[in-house]
């Protein structure tokens, strides 16, 4: 699926990162994605993203569009033309935009599930939550920090941030049984630590995906008012 550039703000961006029995990711993992392996371990999670102002790129701000929504990911590496390349497989979209709810599969890249969302935002504290239709959820509690989770599989916030810039590429399921990509382009790269006080989330709590212990929360990452534009890539056949 090809669409114009699309420009916009990222007002809010959080990325919730756990990480998993790579065994337990590929069984979940559609051919032609793999999991990025990370110390001995793969990297799922949710990016929570505020867009503002999304419109084709040339118009002006004030004929965008905003919403919130989340986006389940999990890092992975294709070999396209011979070439291995990593990116993010999106099994999941969540929105509360009817628009991209509408558009979503049909004239944009990825099916978008509505969802209702609450956001408490103050003083550094986010609360962030949504429900969909179908009983999906995600809730998280947390803080702005400058201190780095010791427990992460990454050694630092340099090195967690290195390897989720070059998961830019992002393929998602659309109607057919192939998988449309979409490319970030964020003209600003700059993120800082949360300190989680709660997290949930059906997906990675469902035991049918995830047995128990083969998931466990690792790391959040919080990254604000970033201009950015997304760009389409050459649709995946599932033969690939």
């Amino acid at each position: 699926m090809t669409i114009p550039t699309l420009a916009g703000i990222i007002d809010r961006r959080m990325l919730i990162n756990y990480r998993v029995d790579p065994t337990v990711l590929q069984n979940i993992l559609p051919p032609p994605f793999r999991p990025v392996v990370v110390g001995g371990f793969g990297m799922a999670g949710i990016c929570l993203i505020r867009l503002k102002h999304v419109r084709p790129k040339g118009l002006p701000e004030f004929a965008g569009l905003s919403s919130e929504n989340g986006a389940h990911r999990i890092a992975v590496t294709l070999t396209e033309n011979g070439v291995s390349k990593q990116g993010v497989y999106i099994p999941r979209r969540d929105t509360s935009s009817a628009f991209n709810t509408w558009v979503g599969g049909r004239l944009f890249p990825g099916v978008h599930h509505r969802a209702a969302f609450t956001v408490n935002e103050r003083q550094g504290h986010l609360a962030v939550s949504f429900t969909s239709a179908d009983g999906t959820f995600l809730s998280i509690d947390a803080e702005e920090s400058n201190h780095w989770n010791p427990n992460s599989v990454f050694e630092n916030l340099e090195q967690a941030s290195d390897f989720f810039k070059n998961g830019s590429h992002g393929y998602s399921p659309d109607t057919r049984g192939a998988y449309d990509g979409l490319a970030l382009k964020a003209f600003a790269w700059k993120v800082t630590p949360l300190q989680v006080q709660g997290v949930r989330s059906s997906f990675f709590e469902d035991r049918s995906r995830f047995p128990e212990g083969a998931v466990t929360f690792d790391n959040a990452l919080l990254m604000k008012n970033i201009a950015h534009e997304w760009d389409s890539l050459a649709t995946l056949r599932t033969e690939a």
